[in-house]
């Protein structure tokens, strides 16, 4: 009887430690947690991801399938507490960087996750590195927890499929002002990709912006940073590179000195107007003097010649004066 009683003592000690003290948790500032029962996370009734503005990102043909029921999330803090059929599932919400050419599934891949292979429109394989910047959602943790076996998995070949895809039919915005000279004289289509390394991470940034409703991971930024072409061709396109630097060169040469010789030919014309205005003012001061005195009556217009003639007189070394009839 003795040896029942303290088999059953030590039933109900482990039973407490293990079930009841153990169903104590807390929840770390940078995570969150979602509770299942029996295996069925707790749920917000009548309330799915597409009642959320992460929604909006997806086609229309894409919302139904990715129509998640919308979960009870346990924010940071504690202590919490669960029944033995109970689980807990922690999730670290904090962002997170990766190499854009990690394969989770194949470490070897793209040389060894180091540089991720793309081709270009005009058939040039070149290599691009790079990192991508993401947190897991903490509005939709069903698609991240139980929804998708391997939400990161899923998002790095999303990215990777729209980058390739971008990287081959890469075409170079036109300019407002229509001058497409730089792009014409490169002809080389990993120059135009190079020079717009901050429109194909907006790019990237806008395609993936659906991750958050299809897999529960919120797409932050892309950071491709480097595209290079294959050792091979590498010289070719240097000196490509280098003609074109050259005759881009000689164009804004050419366009400097022009736009000089406008400014200059603008100057001269300027003051060669001024100049006329000073000849043209003091004629017609005199005409606006001799109107006056000729409106004012009596003898002043002759007063006035007769001293102009007093003066030219007394500058003139000879008179010819024509006798009167």
């Amino acid at each position: 009887m003795t040896i029942f009683v303290g088999c059953i003592a030590g039933f109900i000690a482990w039973f407490l430690v293990n079930y009841l003290v153990a169903g104590f948790y807390t929840v770390n500032q940078n995570e969150r947690a979602v509770k299942t029962s029996f295996g069925r996370a707790m749920r917000i009734e009548g309330k799915s991801t597409l009642d959320d503005p992460m929604a909006e990102s997806l086609r229309e043909d894409e919302r139904q399938r990715y129509a998640y029921p919308a979960v009870e999330v346990i924010q940071p803090g504690g202590p919490y507490f669960k029944w033995p059929w109970q689980k807990i599932h922690k999730v670290v919400v904090a962002t997170q960087t990766m190499n854009m050419a990690q394969d989770l599934e194949n470490h070897s891949a793209n040389k060894n996750g180091t540089e991720l292979e793309a081709v270009t429109k005009d058939q040039l394989n070149v290599g691009l590195t790079g990192d991508i910047r993401f947190r897991i959602s903490d509005r939709n943790m069903y698609a991240y927890l139980f929804a998708v076996k391997n939400p990161i998995v899923h998002v790095m070949g999303y990215f990777v499929a729209i980058l390739r895809e971008r990287i081959a039919n890469f075409e170079v915005p036109q300019a407002k002002g229509g001058d497409e000279t730089g792009a014409e004289a490169a002809g080389i289509s990993i120059n135009d990709l190079r020079k717009n390394l901050r429109a194909i991470n907006d790019h990237m940034e806008s395609e993936c912006a659906s991750a958050e409703a299809r897999y529960g991971i919120v797409f932050e930024a892309s950071l491709i940073t480097g595209i290079d072409p294959p050792p091979e061709v590498d010289s070719a396109l240097a000196a490509i590179n280098t003609a074109h630097n050259e005759v881009s060169s000689e164009i804004s040469l050419a366009r400097a000195a022009a736009d000089q010789r406008i400014v200059e030919s603008k100057r001269a014309v300027e003051i060669e107007t001024l100049k006329a205005q000073a000849e043209v003012e003091p004629l017609n001061s005199m005409a606006a003097q001799l109107l006056e005195f000729k409106q004012t009556g009596g003898d002043t217009l002759m007063l006035y010649l007769r001293n102009l003639r007093l003066a030219l007189y007394s500058k003139a070394q000879v008179v010819v004066v024509e006798p009167k009839s």
